[in-house]
């Protein structure tokens, strides 16, 4: 069924540029994703538009990544679950894409949460449909042999601590772990995703 679920799931993916074009069509529309067309909503979409496009032109990968991720010769397709208004997706998935692009081995693809549930019900986070998630698959068997998301180890750590002592997560902390995106400028997302891919083929890790 797995298998199934992903295959109709690519088959209604878009490319990481055709995702950012459609973030900036809904912005430009007053829209969001999803079937909640909600003023929150919205306005997070324009948020992260901007976070997104300010991304996609300063994020800095080692050359020691680089050439980690240049040379793996593991045929893969990246599948990323998201949507418009997802804060964390605006700071992470324009990371995924710039570690896509080093590599033609490594097809991006994305696809949003709600109009694919039975791809996110397979890869719940604590019970709960939390995005962005990257599903790393395998070309020649078709399994997904690892994920990443919806965080970087670092913000769930943060995450974590902060709900065990609070319950839940305040106004007050989503603006501190904002502060910590734009502080880490990415380099947590791909120092995790790169560890996972070292997993995955252990002759390329240094």
């Amino acid at each position: 069924m797995s298998h199934q679920v992903i295959e109709d799931s690519l088959e209604k993916s878009m490319s990481y540029q055709e995702y950012s074009n459609l973030v900036n069509k809904l912005t430009e529309t007053e829209g969001t994703t999803g079937a909640e067309q909600t003023e929150a909503l919205i306005g997070y979409t324009k948020l992260n538009q901007r976070r997104m496009k300010r991304w996609d032109k300063t994020v800095k990968i080692s050359e020691e990544a680089k050439t980690f991720v240049s040379g793996l010769q593991h045929q893969m397709t990246w599948l990323v679950i998201t949507e418009s208004w997802c804060g964390d997706a605006a700071h992470v998935v324009p990371v995924i894409n710039k570690l896509a692009e080093l590599n033609d081995n490594i097809k991006l693809h994305v696809v949003l949460r709600d109009e694919n549930l039975a791809l996110m019900d397979q890869y719940l986070t604590n019970g709960g449909r939390a995005i962005p998630k990257l599903l790393m698959i395998d070309d020649e068997t078709g399994d997904v042999v690892d994920t990443f998301g919806p965080r970087p180890s670092e913000a769930t750590n943060m995450v974590n601590d902060y709900k065990q002592k609070n319950g839940t997560l305040t106004p007050e902390f989503k603006e501190k772990l904002q502060f910590w995106y734009n502080k880490n400028k990415g380099q947590n997302i791909i120092e995790d995703i790169t560890q996972k891919l070292c997993e995955l083929e252990p002759s390329m890790c240094v």
